[in-house]
């Protein structure tokens, strides 16, 4: 029978054997096995045809066709391998998509165990436990393991022990941000470790990198010499990398001045690292133009020096984003200026000066950029003339960022990529001083003579400066009468403008002609080699001679009266020297003949250079809080203890000077003679004590001031011997029976 069943079997075609073969489970399971002779195109249609028979007859479950194929890659492996490479959804199914699993899943069933909480929370409850578990592991960091790692280092590095102090560094770095130690294999918990580490790694790392990677310094240190050039380096570059950031993180965190300009030290000793990995050097830029701009003194020069040493190694890549960050930091730390800042702002100008002089070309692009948005809000304020406009002019940034371009176009001069710009710096500035042309802001004026000064002198360009000191002889009185006296000077380095309270005090007037004296000289001193310095000082000469002609105020008249002799002997030395010349205005030869007297000097350069040093002591004296010698006015103290006494005592006094002057001629006489030596600039001061002594009104004070200081010339009459400040002071604390009868003696009379 089997036989026979056998040979039907061969007989019948695909059809009939598939019809036959899955009568019964068992007879497919017996004659599986059997089918070795059939074709391999025939068996694939056996096996594609078997799915849907099954859902039909309900008999075949998906478990049990999945085995039989798992048992078809041991008896037919050809046949196996040709179903993976034509059909892998055949083999790969789900085996519990079957239709007895659909019929049992329509009934809830029971679960064995419950659940107690849900699968998040599970999920939690493990990252718990593995956390736990690291924390455990974690191994704590003594002083004993840091003295073996440096010995180890000094001795022969190796990337092993480098692994294991980057990973310490790691763990204490995390410290500094309340972070902890728990996920790095070492953990810090002690201050005197983490210091003992964090030296070790600052003073060794570096020279056991270097060795590690046998890396050599280049002898002509012309060319850096990169890590990533050492065939060791990606075998060392994860715990590099992980270094790096470490030093980066620990940079942001402190807040030491000396322990940050240890850091910086060490990162820029780093710097070639650095250059290898693009994120970790991002990362340090921002960290260094964040102590550029903000740090302490010794902090801002080391981040300079990285942040240039990183631009100039890899100009393409970082160069252009590192002069676009420092320019926004420079504007945003300059908003406000006082006697403090103003150095750390001359700092910045100098530093960024020095970058944009790496690249000519992209300096251009940046300049003309920022040149352009400084036009363009001078031009929003000269079209709409409203204070907000003039306000966005009129401040601290606007003005700094003149005086940067002016500095970058003076240093970098010659140059024919800068060159062209200027002229349009020249007439921002001009524009600039013309927008408010009033008295309020003489101090933004005299900002914006001395950046076209700066840029005249160092480029060879010939600007229009004087016109604009020149005008201000002009719009001030300097003959009228202060409103209010001031103790201290006025200091114009860090005032952009003035308020009406200023505008009527004493010192005012006295800045003004001390600026105005060191803004013209310093204009001079620029041009005085010139062969047309006689034209070109010859308006200033005649408004120096009109002023001192309408001025009566001898403190004003004695610098302009001396600026006005220095201007007119080198116009007479160029005079003379000129005359000498056989050449022509047009001759190039006039090019050579300034050049020999700027070599030879002239009167007015040789008067410069004195007068330069002692102006710059007394600016560092300023700029320190410290009043100028020349306005200390010693009087001052004494007059103080005299205003402590009682009021009877000074109206005492009072009488005494009534009776003086009524009852003495000579005494008299003797007073305005006093008064005739503040020439030598001492009257107004001599005169405001008298006042003050009197215990006059406010306004008899200023009266009596006033005629004596501007009337002096009345009182001409000479006496042999002037009582001094010194004399009148004894006298009015005499005693006081003296004082008595000069009392009596008026009421007599």
């Amino acid at each position: 029978m089997a036989g026979k069943q056998k040979r039907k079997l061969e007989d019948l075609n695909v059809d009939e054997f598939l019809a036959s073969a899955f009568d019964s489970d068992g007879e497919s399971e017996d004659e599986t096995p059997k089918q070795n002779g059939v074709k391999k195109k025939s068996k694939k249609k056996d096996l594609q045809s078997a799915a849907p028979k099954s859902d039909d007859t309900k008999k075949g479950k998906a478990s049990e066709h999945k085995q039989q194929l798992s048992r078809l890659k041991n008896k037919d492996p050809d046949f196996y391998k040709f179903l993976q490479e034509n059909d892998q959804t055949l083999l790969n199914f789900d085996d519990t998509d079957s239709s007895d699993n659909e019929e049992d899943n329509k009934y809830h069933r029971l679960p064995s165990t419950l659940e107690e909480a849900s699968s998040g929370e599970d999920d939690n409850d493990e990252d718990s436990q593995k956390g736990s578990k690291k924390s455990v592991e974690s191994i704590k960091v003594t002083d004993k393991m840091i003295e073996g790692w440096k010995a180890a280092m000094k001795k022969e590095p190796t990337p092993r022990i480098f692994r294991e102090v980057t990973q310490a560094f790691k763990a204490a770095v995390a410290t500094t941000k309340g972070e902890g130690g728990g996920q790095c294999r070492y953990k810090v918990a002690d201050s005197s470790v983490f210091n003992s580490l964090v030296l070790f790694c600052i003073r060794d790392i570096y020279v056991a990198l270097q060795r590690m990677l046998n890396l050599k310094p280049d002898k002509e240190q012309k060319k850096l010499v990169l890590p990533s050039s050492s065939p060791k380096w990606q075998k060392n570059q994860i715990d590099i990398k992980m270094y790096l950031g470490g030093v980066v993180q620990l940079l942001s965190c402190l807040t030491e001045a000396t322990v940050i300009s240890a850091v910086l030290r060490h990162a820029n000793q780093l710097v070639p690292y650095y250059l290898c990995l693009p994120k970790q050097s991002r990362h340090l830029i921002k960290q260094l133009l964040k102590q550029w701009s903000t740090g302490e003194e010794t902090s801002r020069v080391l981040a300079f020096l990285a942040l240039n040493k990183i631009s100039r190694h890899k100009q393409e890549t970082y160069l252009n984003p590192v002069l676009k960050q420092m320019y926004i930091s420079y504007v945003q730390n300059c908003k406000f200026t006082s006697p403090n800042a103003l150095p750390m702002i001359n700092f910045m100008q100098r530093t960024l000066t020095e970058m944009y002089s790496l690249d000519t070309h992209a300096s251009y692009q940046h300049a003309f950029i920022y040149i352009r948005q400084l036009a363009i809000h001078l031009r929003n304020a000269m079209a709409m003339k409203k204070k907000e406009t003039y306000q966005s002019v009129y401040n601290w940034q606007y003005i700094h960022c003149l005086y940067l371009w002016c500095r970058v176009l003076s240093t970098l001069y010659p140059s024919d990529v800068l060159q062209p710009l200027i002229y349009p710096l020249c007439q921002v500035i001009i524009g600039t001083i013309k927008l408010v042309p009033t008295a309020k802001y003489y101090p933004l004026r005299m900002h914006c003579c001395r950046a076209l000064t700066l840029l005249s002198s160092s480029t060879n360009t010939f600007v229009p400066v004087l016109p604009f000191l020149l005008e201000i002889f002009q719009q001030v009185d300097f003959n009228k009468k202060p409103g209010r006296m001031s103790k201290k000077p006025i200091n114009f380095a860090v005032i952009l403008k003035l308020g009406k309270v200023n505008l009527m005090e004493k010192a005012y007037k006295e800045g003004l002609i001390d600026q105005l004296y060191d803004l013209i000289l310093e204009y001079f001193h620029t041009q005085a080699y010139t062969i047309g310095f006689p034209e070109l000082a010859l308006p200033t000469i005649i408004q120096l001679k009109a002023f001192l002609k309408e001025c009566k105020v001898a403190n004003y008249c004695k610098p302009v009266r001396q600026l006005l002799e220095k201007v007119q002997e080198n116009s007479s030395h160029i005079t003379a020297r000129r005359q000498k010349a056989a050449f022509g205005v047009a001759d190039a030869t006039a090019v050579a003949w300034e050049k020999q007297i700027q070599e030879e000097g002239t009167p007015l350069t040789r008067y410069y250079t004195q007068w330069k040093k002692l102006r710059e002591k007394e600016i560092q004296l300023e700029i320190s809080g410290k009043e100028r010698m020349e306005d200390l006015d010693l009087p001052e103290i004494k007059r103080k203890k005299i205003q402590e006494k009682k009021a009877e005592d000074k109206k005492e006094f009072k009488d005494l000077f009534e009776s003086d002057s009524e009852s003495d001629d000579d005494e008299d006489g003797g007073f305005k003679i006093k008064d005739k030596k503040g020439d030598r600039g001492s009257d107004d001061e001599d005169d405001d004590d008298l006042c003050d002594l009197s215990d006059t009104s406010d306004d008899q004070e200023m009266e009596g001031r006033d005629s004596d200081n501007y009337d002096g010339d009345e009182g001409e009459s000479s006496a042999p011997q002037p009582l001094s400040f010194s004399a009148l002071t004894k006298l009015a604390e005499g005693k006081e029976d003296v004082v008595e009868d000069l009392e009596l003696s008026d009421e007599d009379d």
